[in-house]
């Protein structure tokens, strides 16, 4: 049997190979992260003859070309923790020396110690859902960056405008920056300007409204110098176009959703967004056979420390996926405020003087429960 061990990184990846009785079978080898690299590779692969275990660690991206390569092949590999390999690392010395080559080495060292569990094939779909979940995220945070630093500028040429909007930006309010950048133009805005100010917002905005805008426009303590409109109109320019591929990517979202149809979207609060996130980083759900364990996968449960006579709870540890487990916490907000069971689960985990948030970490772990029972519940059908 040999245990392969890969650093992986950006250009190439250090190779290190070891059989099970510890004789090191190739050294400090590196192979170039393109078609020439992993042949020569597989070359190497193929000259074994024995069972082969392959590990690297998760490191974003950066894997996706190697174990697409791999699995094209046919050989089984297994991703792991980074943090399990520094904690390996720390076990056997405490010397602080690290390169390329020792971490390959104690990667493949580190397999010979561990149950082998290969990941299983990737799936097209939910490596679709995957990316395109964690890029709409990306570009959700810069879409709310624009509005931090429209807030910025409409400080200086209009500050009444975002109070006068209860300090949101919604869709009226935006509409109006856009089309009507200067307080003088918005002062100047008339019963057109109104009819569809008052469609855009569902009859929200009233003549009333329209009236008090158009005096606070009029009479605002701001600076429409040249510099600042055309620092409004960039920002709003790019604001519009995030916004419009954002729309894209959820629309390309909901039709992998809608292929797949999922069973925990029968769980009140779980929309298309959220199920494609849960679906596509938990992936196989057959690698958990408890919601404890897909709770510990998200990083929501409690730390927890025993030491003679001193026992307690820590905070969440907040490993894994930061994605996942935002999403869960999320979904848990709608959970308690329209499905009766997880409102009085909520409400008994709080009478028990937990807080808010450890209280929101229980009903995640309840429905992890449900989406577990349910996928098992299709599986049997």
């Amino acid at each position: 049997m040999y245990f392969v061990g890969i650093d992986i990184s950006k250009f190439k990846h250090d190779c290190f190979i070891v059989d099970n009785n510890g004789e090191v079978i190739v050294s400090s080898w590196s192979f170039a992260n393109d078609q020439e690299g992993f042949l020569l590779f597989k070359e190497i692969l193929d000259g074994l003859e024995g069972e082969i275990r392959i590990g690297f660690e998760s490191t974003g991206h950066y894997t996706d070309n190697i174990r697409l390569f791999l699995e094209r092949h046919h050989f089984s590999f297994m991703e792991l923790n980074p943090l399990l390999i520094s904690r390996f690392n720390d076990s056997k010395s405490l010397r602080r020396t690290k390169s390329d080559t020792i971490d390959a080495a104690l990667i493949a060292r580190y397999l010979m110690t561990v149950e082998y569990k290969p990941n299983p094939p990737t799936l097209y779909h939910i490596e679709a859902l995957k990316s395109l979940t964690r890029f709409r995220d990306k570009l959700v945070k810069l879409r709310s960056r624009q509005l931090v630093e429209l807030t910025n500028i409409l400080d200086k040429v209009f500050p009444e405008f975002k109070p006068f909007f209860s300090n949101r930006f919604s869709a009226t309010a935006i509409y109006i920056i856009a089309n009507y950048q200067t307080p003088e133009s918005i002062a100047n805005m008339n019963s057109r300007s109104f009819e569809v100010l008052r469609k855009k917002s569902k009859g929200k905005f009233t003549m009333a409204k329209f009236i008090q805008l158009k005096e606070l426009a009029k009479n605002t303590v701001g600076n429409s110098a040249d510099y600042l409109i055309d620092e409004l109109d960039m920002v709003i320019d790019i604001y519009s176009q995030l916004d419009s591929k954002i729309c894209e990517i959820e629309a390309l979202i909901k039709e992998y959703i809608a292929d797949i149809n999922p069973p925990m979207l029968s769980i009140p609060g779980i929309g298309p967004f959220s199920a494609a996130v849960i679906l596509s980083e938990y992936g196989d759900i057959n690698n958990f056979d408890s919601p404890a364990k897909m709770l510990s996968f998200a990083g929501l449960e409690p730390g927890y420390y025993q030491s003679g006579v001193s026992e307690h709870t820590g905070k969440m540890v907040k490993h894994g996926s930061g994605h996942l487990r935002a999403t869960l916490m999320n979904c848990c907000l709608p959970l308690i405020s329209h499905d009766l069971v997880f409102a009085q689960y909520y409400s008994k985990k709080r009478a028990e003087g937990k807080s808010h948030r450890v209280a929101l970490s229980h009903v995640a772990k309840k429905t992890c429960s449900c989406y577990l029972h349910l996928t098992n519940q299709e599986h049997f059908l």
